[in-house]
């Protein structure tokens, strides 16, 4: 069993890089991961790349009426 069954995370800018690594690597270990980013295409090719587990919230954090959108998903 994974060690993070059941767990929900969200990485913010999750399509590249760290970010993009750490959603997949909390994927891998069972955690359902919720990523965000400003741009639809880098998000979809991220939540395609990590396969399971995951949910991708375009959005930008910065604002906060598009943060208070992916808070609440």
């Amino acid at each position: 069993m994974p060690k993070l069954d059941e767990q929900v995370a969200l990485v913010t800018g999750g399509t590249s890089g760290i970010g993009l690594g750490a959603a997949s690597a909390l994927a891998k270990e069972g955690a359902y991961v919720y990523i965000t980013v400003r741009r639809e295409r880098e998000l979809a090719t991220a939540v395609h790349d990590i396969g399971r587990n995951v949910n991708g919230v375009r959005g930008d954090v910065s604002n906060i009426g598009s943060f208070g959108r992916t808070v609440s998903c």
